[in-house]
Formats: C-alpha cells, structure tokens, sequence
C-alpha cells in the first residue's frame, strides 16, 4: 500500500487558515506549550512545572492566560497516561479530567488528548535523517506498517497504518506481553523475576526498572542495592564492564521484542526504537547484540534482515507528533482533505480526460457534489462513462458514492466521536453531550448507510400488499410513528400490541407481504420467532437494527443502525432517533418513487420536440 507523501506532510509556508493551534506535551514534571501558526512553525514555547498547578485545566490556562492576542480554537495534549474514554485519571499525578468538560471550560472548538506515546509514533514519518540512527543493515524501508518500541519507566509499543492518504495509530499494550528469554543466561534472570513477581512482562525487563534488575542478577546481586538505570547506562558509556555486560544483555532482549514486534505487524516501514532510555546509548546500540538478536527469527530470519531498524535520537518528538495528530484530525473532518488529497496525489498518473474531471473537482468542490452527471461531463469537456470510470478508479462503485464521501467531508464538522454522559454533569454539559452524540450518530449513519439496502426496502415496500412492522417492546413507540409515516404516504400499514399478536399475525403472511422489524439489540428471541414465521410463509424481512445482530443476520434487507455510546440508556435513545430516520427514509422513498418526475423546462432558444 503506497501512502502519497504530499497527503502526509503538509505546506509549511501556509498558515493554519483556523488561526494558531494550540500543542502541549503534558509530563509527570513539566508541561511543555507552543503555539503553531503553520505546519511545524512554532512560536510562545514555555515549560510550566506541573506541581504548581492542581489540575490539568489549571496548567493549561495559565499558559493561555500568558499568550498575548487572541486563544487559539483547537488544541492537543499529549500526556503520560492511557487515554481510553472522555475520563482520563493520570496514574502519576492526582488530577483527574472529563476531556470534553475542559474543553468548553476552556473555551475551545476542538480538544484532543492523546497519550504521549502515541504522538512520538506519529512524529515518525516526519523525521528529519538527524533525529534517527540506523541500526545494522536490512533493507530499504517499504510504505507499510512502521512499528515502535521504547523503554523508559515502561516500555511503550505502537504502530502506524497507512490507510488512505493519511496514518492510523495503533493503541497498544505491547509491553505487557510475557517476556521470552533467548538463553539459558536471559532464562535464569527470567526465574529470578518469576520469584519477585510471579507473571513477568516485557515491561519488567525492558525498562528502567528492567536495566536494574538484570544488573542486580548477572552481578549476583538480586535483591540487593543496584545503581540507577542512568548510573548504569553513563557507567557502560565510560567502559566499565558490569554496566556494559548489562547493557548488552539488555540491548539483546530488546532485539528480539523488536524482532516479534516487526513480525506481529508485519512492519515492512521499519522498526524505531526511542523511549527516555536507549537513546543514552547512541551508537552503543549499534555495536550491541541488537540487531543480531532481531535477526535471530529461524526459519522467519531472512523476512526479518529485510526490516530496518532505526534508533530515535530525538527527544523533542511529542510536539511534532500532536502537531501531525491534530491537522489529520481538522482535515477529516473540515473537508477537502482526505478525499480530495488523494485526487491531488493521484493527478499526474491519471489519463488526461480524468486529469479534467479531477482539475473541475479540485477547483469546484461544492459544485461537483451538487451538479448532475451531465453538467459535470460538459464542464469537464468529457463523457458520461469518463466520469464514472474517475469515479471507480478512486474506490468508489460510482459517481452517487462518491459524492456522498465528498459531501460528508464538505459539510461535516461534528466530530464523529461520543462523550460519556456523567451523574455529576452540569446541565450544559448534558445537554451539549446529548445533542453531539445524537448528531455524530446521524452523521455516522449517513456516511455508513447502505444505498443499495435502502433501495431494495423501497422496491419492496412499494410492491408489498400488505405491510405490518414488528418491534421489540423498546421500539413500540418509533413504530406507531412509522405506521403512521407508511399510511400518510399511501402504504397500508399494521401494528400489533404484544409478541403473541405478532407471531399469530406472522403465520398469516404470504409471498407479497413485508414485515419490517425494529429492534435496538435485535437479539429477542419473540420477535425473531415471528420473523422468522413471516419468512416461511414467503414473506420478505428488512430489519431495523444492528448489522451484528440475529435479527440482522436472518433478514432480507438490513438497514444496518449501529448506535456508539458507553451508556446503554443513551446507546438505546440515540438508536431510537436513528430507527426513526431510517422509517422517514423508507416511507419518503417509497412515495417519491411512485411519482413521475416533471418534464424538464426546455433551454432558452431550444426548437420543440
């Protein structure tokens, strides 16, 4: 897979056209700012010291209350913490934060918080060849996967995955797998670990902590007094030869970790190692049993020499990495980047009829998404079948396809994430919290659904005798408002009060007859009963409900409604609003079908047929 490079780094000399963003790199002691006013141009850089401050809010708006002119809109933290969910509780410093909640209580369009970690491995593509040591030989570099392994106080591992145009990060707890030992050396520092801790992860070994202990046994010290991680690494710099005894069977665990990263990911981008603890040793590395021990791998040895391994020299990578976090997050969701990015990229091998329609998108976006197929072919100056073979040559099955991406990306600018809704929630927050997660649902669900399904639920509905629409005892109250969307619109409709109804009326179904059938969970074994009698009897099924689900799975038709939420009350109301959108779509397709279109008003000046 080739990600184009011009959809990866961004113009430098261009400002932010949304103002200056706004980058910090939260630590356990400091906390670092800047604000960017264009791609990687950094300007008011200040290091507050986090003990001062009471919560992350508070540090936050300190710096900003420092800043002349006006407070930058968007902003991401990188911090030194997992960041699962809106509520993040940082495991070295006593503050704890609803992301969302700081992010209207400072005032700000769009908040990101990542863990610091992640945004060193989103830095990685942006390396300057200063900030990285290659280690050993292997090959070339691909356009894969790039995997990321670090110790410092643990030991972090991560990923990048190219996906169309731009880099998806993998979250990961990599450094928690069990450790492996390479040998009957590696094996006895494992029983001595066994003994302290039972279960011994990676972490414990390739660490800080790690480097210690491993000092401790091959000096036969274990369990005694051992130098500083730091002590140790300076010691093997200088030559002393425990330290660097130590180093090196540190440096060689860490080869063979890196080697099974490289091959759980198939990181054919290489693999980078960085951490507050291996870029001590610089070119120590190198000369270290590392890169042996990653091309250790048996019978996988040779596809391993091919992966490049590369030490990470610089320590200021966070900010760069929340820099490249933050703009891929604004372009997805302001529009006229991933999408058109890749018709960008994508240009100069096109044929030159293509190179025209891609040149009238790039520079009429809007218009393109509202132009039917004819006017985009005249103003393009090419045929029908030219646009449509554009369109395929993008991914997409056709020109409807691809205008409804291209307006998702246009228009939207709701991120498609959700907020937990908490007890302790002031009543703006709750009503904010309910209204975006409604809105990033629908949004969702207008950029997921699937065309064909609900074209195929139409044909069906209007070629139905009868229509009767069945729900689990939740969804009772959007199907009397679907009954009467189905009859204001012409299409006999019945609802019945009770499962047992349901079931009687589904053995009374033929081949001409539709049930609709409304679930959330889709999973109630009385509704799939009478489903699955309506089908024996030669009646069609088109479910309202999760993909996933059984009722889905013996359907004829889904209409696939997967509502995101933490909390199920709320997951079962938001899905309520989509199953409800979903009826208005059936019902309004279903009328406007039945209706001729009106002749087309003839050009000025155009002779009558």
């Amino acid at each position: 897979m080739t990600v184009p490079e011009q959809a990866l780094l961004p113009d430098p000399l261009l400002p932010h056209p949304g103002g200056p963003r706004l980058l910090a790199d939260i630590g356990v002691t400091h906390a670092r700012f800047a604000l960017e006013s264009a791609p990687w141009q950094l300007a008011q850089a200040t290091t507050l010291n986090c003990r001062d401050y009471d919560s992350l809010q508070a540090v936050v708006s300190a710096y900003l209350d420092g800043i002349p002119g006006d407070r930058p809109r968007h902003a991401v933290i990188a911090i030194a913490n997992p960041v699962q969910g809106d509520e993040v509780r940082m495991t070295n410093r006593d503050w704890h934060f609803s992301i969302e909640a700081t992010r209207r209580a400072l005032g700000l369009d769009i908040l990101l918080v990542v863990n610091d970690f992640t945004a060193m491995a989103m830095s990685l593509p942006h390396l300057a060849r200063a900030d990285r040591l290659r280690i050993g030989a292997g090959g070339e570099p691909g356009s894969g996967v790039i995997g990321l392994i670090g110790p410092g106080s643990g030991l972090g591992v991560s990923g990048l995955i190219p996906a169309a145009g731009h880099w998806v990060t993998l979250g990961s707890e990599g450094g928690h797998v069990s450790f492996a030992p390479g040998n009957p050396r590696e094996l006895d520092i494992l029983r001595h670990a066994w003994a302290r801790f039972g279960h011994v992860s990676a972490e414990r070994l390739l660490s800080g902590p790690g480097l210690e202990l491993i000092w401790q046994v091959l000096a036969g010290a274990a369990g005694g007094a051992a130098p500083s991680a730091a002590q140790i690494v300076a010691q093997a710099l200088a030559g002393q030869a425990q330290a660097l005894d130590a180093v090196d069977t540190f440096c060689g665990m860490l080869g063979s970790a890196a080697a099974d990263l490289a091959l759980t990911l198939g990181a054919s981008g290489g693999i980078y190692i960085g951490g507050g603890l291996v870029p001590q040793l610089g070119r120590q590395l190198a000369q270290s049993p590392f890169r042996a021990r990653f091309e250790d791998k048996g019978r996988f040895s040779d596809y391993v020499k091919r992966i490049p391994t590369y030490l990470v020299l610089s320590q200021d990578l966070s900010l760069k990495g929340v820099s490249a976090i933050l703009d891929q997050q604004l372009r997805m969701l302001h529009g006229d980047a991933v999408l058109l990015d890749r018709v960008r990229s994508a240009l100069p091998g096109m044929s030159p009829a293509s190179q025209r329609v891609a040149r009238l998108l790039l520079s009429q976006p809007h218009g393109f998404v509202q132009d039917p197929i004819a006017a985009i072919a005249r103003n393009a100056q090419v045929s029908q079948p030219t646009v449509i073979r554009f369109c395929r040559a993008l991914g997409f099955p056709g020109l409807l396809d691809f205008k409804r991406k291209l307006a998702s990306g246009l228009s939207s600018s709701i991120p498609l994430q959700h907020s937990q809704v908490k007890a302790g929630d002031r009543t703006p927050d709750l009503s904010a919290k309910v209204l975006d997660n409604t809105a990033s649902a629908i949004l969702r669900l207008r950029d997921t659904v699937d065309a064909q399904a609900v074209a195929q639920a139409i044909r069906l509905l209007r070629a139905a005798h009868r229509v009767e629409i069945f729900s689990a005892d939740e969804a009772g109250g959007v199907c009397l408002d679907g009954q009467d969307k189905f009859l204001r619109q012409g299409i006999p409709t019945a609802i019945y009060a009770g499962a047992r109804m349901e079931q009687a009326a589904a053995r009374t179904l033929g081949p001409q007859d539709v049930v609709v059938a409304v679930s959330h969970s889709g999973a109630q074994s009385a509704l799939l009963d009478a489903t699955t009698a309506a089908r024996q009897g030669g009646a069609a099924v088109v479910a309202i409900t999760r993909a996933d689900s059984p009722l889905a799975q013996g359907a004829d038709v889904c209409l696939a409604v997967d509502a995101v939420a933490q909390d199920a009350v709320q997951s079962s109301m938001v899905s309520r609003i989509l199953q409800l959108l979903m009826l208005d779509v059936m019902a309004l397709g279903a009328a406007m079908a039945g209706r001729r279109p009106a002749p087309a008003a003839p050009e000025a000046g155009a002779a009558p047929e």
